[in-house]
């Protein structure tokens, strides 16, 4: 029988460096005994509607995002099933055709701004990690990746920020990271946090055999 893997959760504002944690952990403890799972991957199929409307949508509050297909999808890998993943374009705020095999793996790893809100998320996660970055660095990452890697416009990612996202941070992610067991500043730049994080996968790792 299958062990049941780890599952460890890496959550924080939008543009705290969740992602450069994650790239870490696979890096260090090695992609091939990893599922990655992304919060933003499972935003909830809307492109019945147009796109301008789409575009105007609130994306940063939790009923945005398709939480219980990715609960599903973890319960399925806890008992050593592989899961399709959707493919989510930023660019037109849609799903695309295809979607993204994740196989089963001994650790399952999920990153997301609003991972911690959501009890039916949390509860399945054994590690739970909140990167805690001044929003003033975060607003600035976010400007950047919008811009150069989901082809935004300046205006439209300023009044997103200032309509939704800052709105919804304050409301719904802040609050979360009393759930986490581990409060990281900084981030990945947190070396320190970092060799605590990759320590106790290993020990994990290795008590499950």
């Amino acid at each position: 029988m299958a062990l049941t893997p780890i599952v460890i959760g890496v959550a924080g504002g939008t543009g705290s460096g969740k992602t450069t944690v994650s790239e870490q952990i696979l890096e260090r403890i090695g992609s091939q005994k990893i599922a990655f799972l992304q919060h933003d991957s499972y935003y909830c199929e809307e492109s019945h509607l147009p796109l301008a409307e789409r575009a105007t949508r609130n994306y940063d509050h939790p009923e945005s995002l398709d939480t219980p297909l990715l609960v599903e999808h973890l319960l399925r890998l806890r008992r050593g099933e592989a899961v399709a993943v959707p493919v989510y374009d930023f660019a037109t705020y849609s799903r695309q055709a295809e979607s993204r095999i994740v196989v089963p793996a001994p650790v399952v790893l999920v990153e997301g701004i609003l991972i911690f809100a959501e009890r039916s998320l949390r509860e399945l996660m054994d590690i739970r990690i909140f990167v805690d970055t001044d929003a003033d660095i975060r607003f600035i990452r976010r400007l950047h990746r919008d811009i150069f890697e989901r082809g935004r416009s300046l205006e439209s990612v300023v009044e997103q920020y200032l309509a939704t996202v800052r709105p919804m941070h304050l409301e719904f992610v802040e609050p979360s990271k009393r759930y986490a067991h581990l409060i990281m500043p900084e981030g990945g730049r947190n070396q320190v946090a970092m060799e605590m994080i990759i320590s106790r996968i290993h020990k994990l790792l290795d008590e499950a055999g």
